[in-house]
């Protein structure tokens, strides 16, 4: 039963009794009905049980009857039904003041209804809501699953659930930001306590109750789902219904493209910027919809990024999300408060040209992909397209990084982030008949090819990582995890057997041709 003495008031048979003391009470609940029959019943009273009495036991004794009103009192008793007309013809002035002090509720009932009359009245009603409301509960069921099913939404996720279940609610992400709230609580408010525990909370908000819900995905919370305010006296059942709502939120942030934990102008300008790159809105329109959101990404130097995983269906979308949750949370990348959106290709990043250097801007998307903790024979791809100074440059920077990361998963080479610059030879390059590109190879390291397989071997690894790290023998020895005397001398003897002095512009680019036509004969 989940009543307020109140609301029982108007129930009939109930309705003809008669709140004859405290009034301020009559919003205790009465969760059940119990009638006195035992000298000692106010040991066995419950909370929230209303007392029903003939007055037998307390008629001869004032004190008594005072006792057992205080009695009721502390142990949370919501209210005390004396029966007339039996035993009392009237309630004693003093009890009634004693009442009136306690804001208790005491009631007269009417001489001609027994108690099962005013129980069963009781229990028909409490029946009739717990009916009402289970239908109730029962279309929102199906309202919410309809929700879940819906492949297109038009509508918002978070004002659809708060409609859905009518209760107002607040979505917190893990960071502790309040990404969405239409209760009548303030952010701060609702931030009391942070952070939290991942379990299901009920919690005290200026004189009301709420409830916390995290937004699981397996072990990892993403954020919390906050209902607030709501009855603390709720049904299991209903409560369930609080926890779907949550499950269906967590559902579609962790399935779909929309990351619902980034602010409103960052929201709306990912999906914008998503149109654009499927073709379906111009850079222009793009561009004139940024300055309207304040977004200024396209108009200073930009960069994109796009990175992929090996994965496919549900655990690709997971880790993608997992990657784009470590691209904004990393202390550097969020900094340039750069946009992050997935989509088909995979994580598309647009950045301000930093001041990072190229290779200190590998080292930080590696690291993110470290702090992944992915399966250690696998790393996630990431391409870089070349820098952009105005928005309609968007579309071919985002031709870039998509041609870039193909070419990388064909050949395999130039580590987990490629940059759309080490590729621009293969490109031109392409054409050259493979006859001609072994004449060249063979033409430029005849000195060298001539000696033992594994001395060549070697020999060819430290030119290449040479040329790689643009000349620097410190780098070199370090890659090879060799002394950089060892580097030095072997850079000597490269010189001589090739018959190419390294500090001439012409004889490194040639060679780096040799390592480019190399890759490209080994991919064919």
């Amino acid at each position: 039963m989940h009543l307020t003495v109140e609301e029982a008031l108007s129930i009939y048979p109930l309705s003809e009794a008669k709140l004859i003391a405290g009034a301020k009470g009559k919003h205790r609940i009465v969760k059940s009905i119990n009638v006195m029959d035992a000298p000692d019943i106010s040991d066995w009273i419950k909370e929230g049980e209303m007392l029903l009495t003939t007055a037998y036991l307390i008629k001869d004794s004032l004190e008594d009857a005072s006792a057992l009103l205080h009695t009721l009192n502390r142990r949370g008793s919501s209210a005390l039904g004396i029966k007339l007309g039996r035993f009392w013809d009237t309630v004693p002035e003093e009890l009634i003041a004693e009442a009136e002090t306690l804001n208790f509720p005491l009631i007269e009932l009417p001489f001609q209804f027994t108690f099962s009359d005013q129980m069963n009245g009781l229990f028909r009603a409490e029946l009739s809501r717990s009916t009402s409301m289970l239908q109730s509960i029962m279309d929102k069921q199906r309202k919410l699953m309809r929700f879940a099913l819906r492949s297109g939404r038009s509508r918002p996720l978070f004002e659809s659930v708060s409609e859905v279940i009518g209760y107002p609610l607040a979505v917190v992400s893990a960071r502790g930001d309040a990404v969405y709230n239409n209760s009548e609580y303030e952010d701060r408010q609702l931030l009391e306590g942070w952070p939290w525990q991942n379990r299901n909370q009920r919690f005290r908000i200026s004189d009301k109750t709420g409830l916390r819900i995290p937004l699981m995905q397996g072990e990892k919370c993403s954020g919390y789902l906050l209902y607030c305010p709501i009855d603390p006296l709720l049904l299991p059942v209903e409560e369930s219904l609080f926890v779907q709502g949550a499950e269906l939120i967590s559902f579609h942030i962790h399935s779909g493209y929309e990351d619902y934990f980034e602010h409103a102008e960052h929201r709306e300008f990912s999906s914008l910027l998503r149109r654009c790159l499927k073709g379906g809105l111009s850079c222009s329109e793009l561009s004139q919809a940024a300055v309207k959101l304040e977004v200024t990404l396209l108009h200073s130097p930009f960069q994109l990024v796009l990175t992929d995983t090996a994965a496919i269906g549900d655990d690709r979308q997971g880790e993608l999300l997992r990657l784009k949750e470590e691209y904004a949370e990393h202390p550097a990348l969020r900094e340039l408060n750069a946009i992050h959106v997935i989509m088909d290709e995979g994580v598309v990043s647009l950045l301000p040209v930093s001041q990072h250097s190229p290779e200190q801007f590998r080292a930080l998307i590696n690291e993110c992909f470290h702090n992944l903790k992915l399966d250690k024979t696998y790393y996630p791809r990431a391409a870089v397209s070349s820098i952009k100074v105005k928005p309609e440059g968007l579309k071919e920077a985002f031709a870039e990084v998509r041609e870039c990361m193909s070419m990388a998963r064909q050949w395999g080479a130039y580590g987990n982030v490629v940059h759309y610059r080490q590729l621009e030879l293969h490109l031109l390059l392409g054409q050259i008949p493979t006859d001609t590109m072994e004449k060249y190879i063979n033409g430029n390291l005849r000195g060298l090819l001539s000696r033992e397989p594994e001395y060549v071997k070697e020999m060819l690894h430290t030119l290449e990582v040479y040329l790689d790290n643009d000349g620097h023998v410190n780098e070199t020895a370090k890659k090879l995890f060799i002394h950089r005397n060892t580097a030095t001398y072997r850079i000597e003897k490269l010189s001589e057997l090739l018959d190419v002095d390294f500090k001439k512009i012409n004889d490194l680019m040639r060679l780096k041709l040799v390592f480019v036509f190399r890759k490209m004969l080994e991919r064919d």
